[in-house]
């Protein structure tokens, strides 16, 4: 069973950098895509980045030359590097993956972890 635990959330202020780590295990596949999606109160879930097995990402426009997705696959590992932080980037960070990246929807996963709030203060 796919378990994703993520930590590093917390409340910084704008400008402000976080770095979040999800821990991976259980994942039997030799192919991936991994991500990370967020999701504010009262908003749709965004899809921030994802990462595939081949080590190609993607970024929400909102987040590009901000924020860098990576992995460390020794020791199963996702990050996401969140520099020059908004008041806007407050919201509950999940940690997901899949066997393949959906290339039309960002946020598409099959597994989640729970979850790791991120508060910008102005």
């Amino acid at each position: 069973q796919v378990q994703l635990v993520e930590s590093g959330g917390g409340s910084v202020q704008a400008g402000g950098s976080l770095r979040l780590s999800c821990a991976a295990s259980g994942y039997t596949y030799s192919s991936y895509c991994m991500g990370w999606v967020r999701q504010a109160p009262g908003t749709e879930r965004e899809g921030v980045a994802t990462i595939d097995s081949d080590g190609s990402t993607t970024y929400a426009d909102s987040v590009k030359g901000r924020f860098t997705i990576s992995i460390d696959n020794a020791k199963n590992t996702l990050y996401l590097q969140m520099n020059s932080l908004k008041p806007e980037d407050t919201a509950m960070y999940y940690c997901a993956a899949d066997r393949w990246c959906n290339r039309y929807d960002r946020a598409d996963f099959g597994y989640w972890g729970q979850g790791t709030q991120v508060t910008v203060s102005s």
